[in-house]
């Protein structure tokens, strides 16, 4: 399959506009693109390769039109697009959590685990932002020792939880040097010049949706239900690019620099790694890349079989929006795009 038409659902959100911006970048082979989002944004114009393109709504004929539906959205709307568009003979690519444990839907970082992608029946998912740098992680170094544990804190920026997030930010920010009380709305507290240990709801074992995912989407991803992963995800007062320290813990000894060789071989990551010259992954050096940066490779000095280091990534670009269009590009290649090959 040379090329393509697709529909970007939430064209108008972060991601939706990121992934415009990745497509033009990466020459990705779009024929035809539709942009669509909700009522209220009807009618609005994107710019696309230097087209003015008016933002519709997503409709069951215009799903008959494309090949892909690229989905960005709430949950409720990926539960009522996903299955339409598989309905229809398009290839949703799902950015929600709506559809990520269900049994028949892989769950793809291509870097990773690209052959789920042959055993897809019309709706595919993209990890969790914060799951996909640490997948990319754990699988190469699996296949030198046996991971047995994670420990993972996560330090998440407001762009996680969309543009309103981030607006909420600057504005508290200002109010805050102005000597204002800021008043908080996309959190439960305020945001600026401050952190919280709170993303999602909590459940009743003390960890929140977003530290569970991490779990379970990891042991998906890796098709290993034996590796533990305990998180603490925290949001920071930081415009893009999610950061994590991990702390891993194999079933033998590892030597930093074996961890080193077999990372810097990886398409996707970059070591960045030189503390003592002040070098080391940063979220300002993340914004904008497509790569995965890993730094302050050391040995944990609190467990003889342990590696501790430190992770940046784009939160927009390979935690969303590059990622799925490499699904895309993934299953051109393998010939998966036309329904009969799902159906």
């Amino acid at each position: 399959m040379d090329s393509c038409k697709v529909a970007v659902i939430g064209a108008t959100g972060a991601v939706g506009r990121v992934f415009l911006q990745i497509a033009e970048e990466r020459n990705f082979p779009i024929e035809q693109i539709r942009l669509c989002a909700s009522e209220r944004s009807v009618g609005k114009k994107l710019n696309f390769r230097g087209q003015d393109i008016e933002v519709e709504l997503c409709t069951p004929a215009l799903l008959d039109e494309v090949d892909f539906s690229f989905i960005s959205a709430t949950g409720d709307v990926s539960r009522e697009i996903a299955p339409l568009s598989a309905k229809h003979g398009t290839v949703a690519i799902d950015d929600s959590s709506a559809f990520r444990m269900t049994d028949t839907v892989p769950l793809v970082v291509p870097e990773v685990n690209a052959d789920d992608l042959n055993n897809h029946k019309g709706i595919v998912a993209i990890p969790n932002c914060s799951t996909t740098p640490l997948v990319m992680v754990l699988k190469p170094l699996s296949r030198q020792a046996k991971i047995k544990r994670v420990v993972v804190d996560t330090f998440q920026s407001v762009t996680g939880t969309g543009s309103a997030a981030l607006e909420e930010m600057k504005t508290q920010s200002s109010e805050v040097l102005e000597g204002k009380n800021p008043k908080a709305k996309e959190y439960p507290h305020q945001i600026a010049f401050n952190v919280l240990p709170h993303i999602e709801p909590f459940q009743e074992n003390g960890y929140t949706n977003e530290e569970m995912k991490m779990l379970n989407e990891t042991q998906k991803i890796l098709h290993d239900s034996e590796v533990m992963v305990s998180a603490t995800c925290v949001r920071v007062p930081v415009a893009v690019s999610h950061s994590e320290a991990i702390h891993i813990e194999f079933d033998k000894p590892i030597d930093p620099n074996t961890v080193r060789s077999i990372l810097g071989e990886q398409p996707g990551i970059r070591i960045v790694d030189d503390p003592f010259s002040n070098v080391y992954p940063m979220p300002i050096e993340a914004a904008g890349s497509d790569e995965v940066l890993v730094g302050r490779i050391r040995r944990d000095i609190s467990n003889p079989n342990g590696i501790a280091l430190w992770v940046v990534c784009d939160n927009l670009r390979k935690g969303a929006a590059l990622n799925a269009i490499q699904i895309a590009e993934e299953m051109m290649r393998r010939d998966l795009v036309a329904q009969s090959s799902w159906r």
